[in-house]
């Protein structure tokens, strides 16, 4: 910036020195000009934007003007004084370092934008205490302050933002959705599947196979599957089905008896269905395209086969990688030998794990959950070690002469 307002008061010092060698009629011709065509561009220009070199110039300039020419220049001397007054403030001003709070860490920020987020129902307060339990001693008025400029509304405008994503996450655990699959034999024979997904384990119920699907055949199903379930049958308060005309009112009076509630989806909107058209899709991806179907007895066998395979054999994305039947807190432990374990002819591979004869280990119905622990009982077995007149401790506590009789000496 100095640099080229030096250059610019240089330009204007040779300017000057090529007015001297002019005579004095022809200067006050070009002044007169000059001042003309001021009077012209006043008049088209209602407010001229100078730069701030234009200014530099015409405050220097300014004050060797008589007070007579002063008054009819671009800027009044009340915008000199201002400009200077801005030149003074820029001077001194300094970065605030005044008494008060620091400023909320951009972490804690992040954390009240996530709580409000997740928990559409909490206000101030309750994200406060929040906070307060997990280190963060934040003020009410900070919290708002904080999703006002977030522009996150107040707590009792944030559920109408709930997507219908979080809504059937919500109710995941009561849903059941139903839906046909057809599959075509190799003699061009179509054959209709009916099944049931539960939303929350993603666990897949195969009904039923035939050739002529009917409202009768499909209420059976419904009471064979109610059947099944047993208790777990009350779980469940909505059913989700398409409007095919197979599902009749004796249909729905079925689950009705139970508690469950029918919510038909609107017409021509399988998205509305999606957990069930989904499985349709990875069935047919993995098992039914990749085979050649000769009837419904050879369809009943494969797909008995395949959903046993996809509940408790098959990792889920929605699972967190684990298959429906898996239990949560069971901890997979890595072992030596991996074996495999191959289904409908080498269609489908599961494999599982095995372990030395000599190491202890919770054998369960399914192979594939056989080298697998629960934390409780990996705790259980530690301690068990080291009581009282049990493992080591009781035959370390033992009398000589007195030890306990090994298996080699009876």
């Amino acid at each position: 910036m100095g640099l080229r307002l030096l250059y610019l008061i240089f330009c204007r010092l040779l300017g000057c020195l090529l007015l001297v060698g002019r005579s004095t009629a022809a200067s006050n011709a070009e002044i007169l000009a000059l001042r003309h065509e001021v009077a012209v561009l006043r008049r088209q220009i209602e407010r001229q934007r100078l730069s701030w070199a234009d200014r530099a110039v015409l405050s220097a300039l300014a004050r060797h003007l008589p007070p007579v020419l002063r008054r009819h220049r671009l800027v009044t001397p009340s915008t000199l004084l201002t400009w200077h007054r801005r030149l003074v403030h820029w001077k001194w001003r300094r970065t605030p370092t005044g008494p008060g709070r620091p400023p909320l860490a951009e972490e804690t920020v992040a954390l009240i934008q996530r709580l409000a987020r997740e928990n559409p129902t909490w206000g101030y307060v309750r994200i406060q205490g929040e906070l307060r339990r997990l280190g963060h001693r934040v003020a009410a008025a900070t919290i708002r302050r904080v999703l006002r400029r977030s522009g996150l509304p107040p707590a009792l405008q944030r559920p109408s933002q709930q997507t219908w994503r979080t809504f059937l996450r919500s109710q995941a655990h009561t849903l059941l959705a139903c839906d046909f699959m057809h599959v075509e034999t190799a003699f061009l024979k179509r054959l209709y599947v009916f099944f049931i997904m539960e939303i929350k384990t993603r666990r897949v119920h195969v009904l039923g196979v035939t050739a002529h699907p009917t409202g009768a055949w499909v209420t059976q199903l419904a009471r064979n599957l109610l059947m099944d379930l047993g208790d777990r049958a009350g779980c469940f308060r909505f059913l989700i089905r398409d409007r095919d005309s197979k599902f009749t009112a004796a249909f729905d009076a079925v689950f009705a008896d139970n508690g469950t509630e029918i919510i038909p989806t609107p017409p021509q909107s399988p998205r509305s269905n999606a957990f069930a058209e989904r499985w349709i899709r990875t069935a047919r991806a993995e098992c039914t395209d990749r085979l050649l179907i000769t009837g419904e007895r050879h369809l009943r066998a494969v797909l008995t086969t395949y959903a046993e395979h996809y509940n408790t054999g098959r990792a889920h994305r929605s699972l967190d990688l684990r298959a429906p039947d898996d239990h949560p807190n069971v901890i997979p432990l890595p072992a030596a030998v991996v074996r495999r374990r191959q289904l409908l002819g080498g269609l489908l591979n599961e494999y599982h794990t095995t372990r030395h004869p000599n190491d202890f280990s919770i054998h369960r119905k399914h192979p594939a959950q056989q080298p697998d622990w629960d934390i409780d009982t990996l705790q259980a077995r530690r301690q068990s070690r080291y009581r009282p007149g049990h493992g080591l401790a009781a035959r370390r506590r033992q009398p000589d002469g007195h030890r306990p009789a090994r298996r080699d000496d009876q």
